[in-house]
């Protein structure tokens, strides 16, 4: 073999493509490299001009370059960071390194000028394949990011995750899984991939033995290199079946807890590395923001839509109390009338009357306890004892089919009815009467959530949110610390609730029970009550699961003594009346009725009235001279001073007048700020007269 054949032959081998360009820019030789890496044929090449393998966007600078490398040629080597692309036969371009080196060739008719440029494509380097992928990877996070901003709904971004993941994953299927509310199960969110239409309805159980399962467990994200040989799970016969091999998986957080999985199984057998998990966790963290975005913009719409709802029901039951006590006012004043005291139909009409404005009385009641404008007298509550004495009530009234445990311990089933010795001293500040009330609430709801018999679970601790986050939780914001509260929760085992009735279940007259059973008010005044009390409450329910009600309330330390009971107030005796008559009463009401109501009260016990209709006209009596011995005044004036705003005036003027005020919102009722008593709309003759009875120094009452 000559030199020629071996140049030859090594030319042919070399793994680089190697061109050959006279001084003209023409391709003279072109070796078979250059057939693999650019797809022409060697001998297609020979003749054309250089600049064919040129990208057209970089043509012209690239002719003005050649240009100047034929004046003052000089070698070039690869690898000088230059990003250079190279234009394929079929149009597309291929990442590049290229080496040019001047070759000058003599012959007997004179000498030739080459340049020789050898072209090696990078692509497939290691690096380089990296680079590009993470760029690729980037384009489609980019791509999602852009979805998430604009898109107003985020179901459109979570439809939309799956199929840009199978493209540039380059996978068979990828799948969202989110937890349902009770964190038993994992559904499927979004799905693309085959077998579409039969997939969307799979719901997979949370266990550590399944794929999903395994991922929120672990909190971390899942290689599987080959089904066939996993022994960490069992896979699901839905992924064998459908002939999966390899799969990747990552878990959705949100703000420290696993809501979901995001993820991706191939058929044939895939390495996914660090560059796939940053990818997916990149989506993973998008997904999660977007989903948590919602959920507090839904939350706080609902704090804001549940805001105006209380102050309108307040507005409407202060309004109602008014109107109630005009009815009831007349009904007794009517009730005492000789005819009607003779008369044992008119009695009877007349009672049946009195216990109608009784019953929109206890409705007010409850409509203020949503608003938050009850009467609370807060104490140290003992918790425990409190659940206990509530569970020994709800065993007695709920029958046999409902099973009341106290306080599990870890093992439900073996939990020992009334087990609440170990948290002796736990006590949180609160209405004792309202708090056993709100929990009885909660108590009936779950009772009639299990119409043929169930179990139901009451429990009281210490700390922050136990366990799992809630997946509604109202009163947006950070999460408390441990030491800050009380809580007390209502289980049962019955049909639970939609994501629609949970989101609804605090609003009044909201109910999805039959027409006459409850007025829906029961949830809306544990609602106000809890909010009213600082305090959270949190529902956790899902079909056919069962509801998981919580109140939390601030914790305060528990004395000896034990909670603080309410101090009824001291029942008028029959002599109040006597000794009210020829008592001074400067009477201030804005309702024209209410006042009517009330000056026959007081008239009924032979008191001396001066009645007026606003706080501007009792300060002008006040400035004229006149002399009281009480104030009774409703604290909502209307426009103008209010009811305290005239007592203080009034009291300035005059130091020795005492003061009774009214009110159609209950919240002032134990107490106004100055320390004034406040009788509640509606009220009764004898209720007024104990009130004034009470507001009056003790030398009043004994002269």
């Amino acid at each position: 073999m000559n030199a020629d054949q071996v140049f030859r032959g090594v030319y042919d081998a070399y793994p680089d493509g190697v061109l050959l360009v006279n001084d003209r820019g023409l391709i003279v030789l072109a070796n078979p490299a250059v057939s693999t890496l650019l797809g022409y044929a060697p001998e297609a090449l020979q003749g054309q001009s250089v600049d064919l393998l040129v990208p057209l966007g970089v043509a012209p600078r690239h002719a003005a370059y050649r240009q100047g490398y034929a004046l003052a040629p000089k070698s070039r080597p690869m690898g000088t960071e230059l990003e250079l692309r190279a234009r394929r036969a079929d149009g597309s371009e291929v990442m590049v390194e290229i080496a040019l080196s001047p070759l000058r060739v003599q012959a007997a008719e004179g000498a030739t000028d080459y340049v020789v440029v050898s072209v090696r494509g990078v692509g497939a380097y290691p690096r380089v394949k990296r680079a590009m992928q993470r760029a690729r990877y980037n384009e489609f996070v980019l791509q999602l990011g852009r979805v998430a901003v604009d898109a107003l709904d985020p179901d459109e971004l979570l439809q939309n995750m799956p199929t840009v993941v199978v493209q540039a994953l380059e996978v068979d299927a990828v799948a969202v899984f989110l937890l349902t509310p009770n964190h038993l199960e994992l559904r499927l969110a979004s799905y693309s991939g085959a077998q579409a239409e039969e997939v969307k309805k799979t719901v997979y159980p949370n266990r550590p033995d399944t794929t999903a399962g395994y991922v929120v467990a672990q909190r971390a994200p899942l290689i599987v290199a080959n089904f066939a040989r996993e022994q960490r799970f069992v896979p699901s016969t839905r992924l064998i079946d459908a002939n999966a091999r390899s799969a990747l998986a990552v878990p959705l957080n949100d703000r420290g807890q696993i809501i979901g999985v995001l993820a991706a199984w191939s058929n044939s057998l895939r390495k996914f590395g660090d560059d796939e998990v940053a990818f997916l966790e990149a989506l993973s963290s998008l997904l999660s923001t977007t989903l948590q975005r919602t959920q507090a913009e839904s939350q706080l719409r609902h704090a804001q839509r549940m805001e105006t709802v209380g102050q309108l029901t307040g507005g409407i039951a202060h309004d109602f109390n008014n109107l109630l006590t005009v009815i009831q006012g007349n009904l007794q004043m009517l009730a005492e009338r000789p005819g009607v005291e003779s008369d044992a139909l008119a009695n009877q009409l007349v009672a049946a009357a009195t216990r109608a404005g009784q019953r929109g009385a206890d409705l007010t009641s409850k409509l203020l306890a949503f608003a938050r404008r009850q009467a609370l007298e807060p104490a140290a509550v003992d918790a425990p004892a409190l659940l206990q004495s509530l569970a020994d009530m709800l065993r007695r009234t709920l029958g046999e089919k409902i099973r009341v445990l106290v306080q599990p311990t870890a093992d439900a089933a073996g939990a020992q009815e009334g087990a609440a010795d170990n948290l002796l001293g736990l006590a949180c500040l609160a209405d004792e009467v309202q708090l056993e009330s709100a929990l009885l609430n909660v108590a009936i709801n779950a009772r009639d959530a299990m119409p043929g018999g169930g179990t139901m679970q009451l429990r009281c601790g210490a700390g922050a949110w136990p366990g799992l986050e809630p997946v509604v939780l109202f009163e947006p914001g950070p999460s408390p610390r441990a030491a800050q509260w009380v809580w007390f929760s209502v289980q049962d085992n019955g049909s639970g609730m939609t994501e629609a009735v949970r989101d609804r279940a605090f609003e009044p007259f909201f109910t999805t029970k039959d027409a006459g059973r409850g007025t829906g008010l029961g949830l809306s005044t544990v609602y106000g009550f809890v909010k009213q009390s600082q305090g959270h409450v949190v529902i956790d329910s899902a079909p056919g699961v069962g509801t998981t009600v919580t109140l939390y309330l601030p914790a305060v330390a528990a004395t000896k003594a034990g909670p603080t009971a309410a101090v009824p107030p001291a029942a008028a005796d029959a002599a109040d009346a006597e000794w009210l008559a020829g008592l001074r009463v400067l009477l201030v009401e804005d309702d024209s009725d209410v006042l009517g109501v009330a000056l026959s009260f007081l008239q009924s016990f032979g008191c001396v009235v001066q009645a007026c209709a606003h706080a501007e006209a009792a300060l002008q009596v006040l400035a004229e001279g006149a002399v009281f011995d009480v104030l009774l005044t409703d604290i909502n004036l209307g426009p103008g001073l209010d009811g305290r705003a005239l007592a203080r005036r009034a009291t300035a003027l005059q130091p020795n007048l005492s003061v009774l005020l009214t009110s159609g919102y209950s919240r002032w009722v134990g107490g106004a700020p100055a320390g004034w008593p406040v009788l509640k709309k509606p009220y009764t003759q004898q209720q007024l007269g104990q009130a004034m009875a009470q507001c009056l120094p003790s030398p009043a009452r004994a002269g």
